[in-house]
């Protein structure tokens, strides 16, 4: 009960200090939103619904990433994230604290071109049900990775540098933009080892039926990653700050 209770207090904290500001809300709606209609302007006879997983899955990786890098960074400054640390919960406890208002603000971010895209194709045969698990898992992972690169830096700045040096070739390799059957034969193993290939293409399967991959391999591959992400994660932060 114990760790609950420190679990919503810290969510609480997070929720109020960084994603309720004004600058913050704004940025959620009009980074998707700006991506959006640029890709709109850039293929004027695309559809919006091929654009769409694409568009879903890259607002939630740079929300969650770019979000986390600020709330981790600016607490290793001003030393509030070590009280944590000094706190009587368990690390796991304080790492999914951490990480859980990231996914909440990737998954606002995931639907605002969701939003905009209904008010000009039809969606209703998609299944909100999985759609949500599959948001969900991709901000998770998302989140984790970006939590990898924060705990990394000592500056904000830092960390966002960090993170473009995995976020912007995960553009292009994920099947975001660049389906995987076009790119070089050396680099597919490379793009079958990134969640978010798997998240992007699952959310195609959903919205355009037409994934490559199957539902059951694609969520099972981004539980996997989760797993794998929070061990790693929680690894470095007790090697990084802690021992």
């Amino acid at each position: 009960m114990k760790g609950w209770i420190a679990f919503w207090n810290i969510l609480k904290k997070d929720i109020r200090n960084y994603y309720l500001k004004p600058p913050n809300i704004s940025w959620g709606i009009i980074f998707p939103l700006s991506w959006t209609l640029m890709q709109l302007i850039r293929s004027p006879d695309g559809s919006i619904q091929d654009l769409l997983p694409g568009l879903i899955s890259m607002s939630v990786l740079f929300g969650t990433t770019s979000m986390l890098a600020v709330t981790i960074t600016f607490e290793r400054s001003g030393r509030s994230f070590e009280r944590l640390l000094l706190a009587p919960i368990g690390l796991s406890t304080m790492v999914l604290a951490k990480i859980a208002g990231t996914i909440l603000f990737g998954m606002f971010n995931a639907f605002v071109p969701v939003i905009l895209a209904a008010f000009l194709v039809d969606l209703h045969a998609v299944n909100w049900g999985a759609l949500l698990l599959a948001v969900l898992l991709i901000a998770v992972t998302s989140a984790l990775m970006g939590l990898l690169v924060a705990v990394s830096a000592e500056q904000v700045f830092e960390a966002q540098t960090l993170s473009n040096f995995f976020r912007f070739p995960m553009l292009f390799l994920c099947g975001l933009f660049i389906p995987l059957a076009r790119l070089p034969v050396f680099l597919r193993p490379v793009s079958y080892c990134l969640p978010l290939t798997y998240g992007t293409d699952v959310l195609r399967g959903l919205i355009t039926g037409s994934s490559t991959l199957s539902p059951a391999l694609c969520y099972g591959m981004l539980l996997l990653s989760a797993i794998a992400l929070f061990t790693i994660s929680r690894h470095m932060i007790r090697r990084n700050w802690i021992l």
